[in-house]
């Protein structure tokens, strides 16, 4: 027998509010591994990262007191702000041990961490993209960083933690980072393959969506975080000069609808001068029309996932578009075109089980390409049009942005559906297939941001102040 929405939230609160979930550092709690299957090898599984610990971190948060079953059954009450308190103390002291071995002093956050015990004597050891598979390089995590830095601000009402000046000095930092000098004149990020969420390689080098719109959300809570005084002058002019130029090239360069692909498909090549229309050169042959002016109906728009020389991306990533609804990097009539889109598209990208990390896939020799034969990226799979339930909550929270009530109850029909299915298959990590109706073939089951992105879409929903903690004005 199916459960109601409300059996689904007590059976989710209730696994993941088992001990085992959580990583202890000198006793106390400092995250959340990312899953606890035993099935499989753990490989970097048991560590906690900082993309995956968002959802749970958010939702710690907004439920404030937390009840923790121990392995013995006993329960044990501790503070979920306490614990992203904790949470960011932490990958700060990593941040500043790793920065005080570079000889240029800047560094960007870890993607993960673990704790290590040796003699009896506990340390953490951070992944900053040397250990990791194919040594990618974690930009997404020192922007999600101040993002939630952010949100723990506005969930206890003060940014004392964010005011003291170890936090202050990390926040320049990175923001150094990201406008140091480079090889490239577009006020966006030029960041590897692999930098965020997808990170093993998918042909996304350049200037990728999502690390834009991560990008503007965290330059957006660096102005709330930094107060106007003499140490953050010059920090605070160079975001206050950067937001407005990025802006305004997404929104224009980016932007995907029936009108903008109808000039795009017209574009002279070839032009030279500040007054060159297609300024990229871009080959109109290179366009997917076959696909794409099926897909694209009319009133829906989105922003395509990477623009460069000769290069338009038109893939559908998810995670970008709705994080630049909800953080207002698009117009307001962008949110809304992009929302229909979502609602015309919605057994394509949110499937039996929501939603679709991209879409379409990469197959044939664009996959050989673009992939290196990823066996774990096939068409329909993980990174390459799987469906990961954790993308939920940003659905929900780009919904309610744009007030799209329709939406909202659409979706909580569809997540009683498949919350049913998640309970009964032990929370995957992802699911394969064109409309996500296997189980991942390498998915983890137990994954903490599946259970926690599936609760925080109930939360968003239920309490609409919530959306606050992620949400900026347009």
């Amino acid at each position: 027998m199916e459960k109601t929405w409300e059996e689904l939230k007590a059976a989710a609160w209730q696994e993941l509010s088992q001990d085992k979930y959580l990583v202890y550092y000198d006793e106390q709690p400092i995250g959340t591994v990312a899953a606890c299957d035993r099935e499989k090898a753990a490989l970097n599984y048991d560590q906690c990262f900082i993309r995956d610990f968002i959802p749970v971190g958010l939702l710690f948060l907004i439920k404030g007191n937390l009840t923790i079953t121990r392995p013995q059954g006993e329960e044990n009450k501790v503070d979920g702000q306490e614990i992203v308190r904790n949470f960011l103390k932490e990958t700060l002291r990593l941040h500043q041990q790793a920065r005080s071995k570079t000889f240029t002093g800047l560094i960007l956050m870890p993607a993960s961490f673990k704790v290590q015990s040796e003699n009896g004597h506990q340390h953490l050891e951070g992944d900053f993209g040397d250990r990791a598979i194919a040594r990618v390089t974690p930009v997404d995590s020192s922007l999600w960083w101040i993002i939630l830095l952010r949100a723990y601000g506005k969930a206890t009402g003060s940014n004392i933690l964010a005011y003291q000046e170890d936090f202050q000095e990390c926040i320049r930092l990175i923001l150094e980072l990201c406008f140091s000098d480079r090889f490239d004149r577009e006020p966006t990020l030029l960041v590897p393959d692999g930098a965020c969420m997808i990170d093993r390689r998918m042909g996304l080098y350049g200037h990728f969506l999502e690390i834009q719109a991560l990008f503007f959300t965290a330059l957006r809570a660096s102005l709330e975080l930094l107060p106007d005084n003499q140490a953050n002058q010059k920090i605070r002019k160079a975001v206050l000069d950067r937001l407005p130029a990025l802006q305004d090239y997404i929104r224009h360069d980016y932007w995907l609808d029936m009108r903008r692909l109808n000039d795009v498909y017209r574009f002279k090549v070839e032009q030279y001068g500040t007054e060159a229309l297609n300024k990229f050169n871009i080959y109109s042959d290179s366009i997917p029309y076959d696909w794409l002016t099926e897909w694209l109906k009319e009133g829906g728009g989105y922003f395509a996932g990477n623009i460069g020389p000769s290069q338009l991306d038109c893939r559908f990533f998810t995670l970008g578009n709705l994080v630049a609804v909800v953080s207002g990097l698009t117009t307001p009539e962008q949110s809304q075109k992009m929302m229909k889109l979502i609602d015309q598209q919605w057994k394509t990208l949110i499937g039996q089980m929501p939603m679709k990390i991209c879409y379409p896939p990469l197959k044939g020799r664009d996959w050989e390409l673009l992939t290196g034969h990823d066996p774990k990226n096939k068409q329909w799979s993980y990174h390459n049009s799987g469906n990961w339930p954790v993308l939920t909550w940003l659905l929900a929270a780009a919904a309610l942005k744009t007030g799209r009530q329709d939406l909202l109850e659409r979706l909580e029909l569809d997540m009683v559906k498949a919350g049913n299915i998640l309970l009964a298959e032990s929370w995957p990590e992802y699911y394969d297939g064109e409309f996500g109706r296997l189980t991942g073939r390498e998915a983890r089951k137990f994954q903490t941001w599946t259970i926690a992105g599936f609760l925080l879409a109930q939360e968003l929903m239920d309490n609409l102040s919530c959306l606050e903690l992620v949400s900026f004005d347009d």
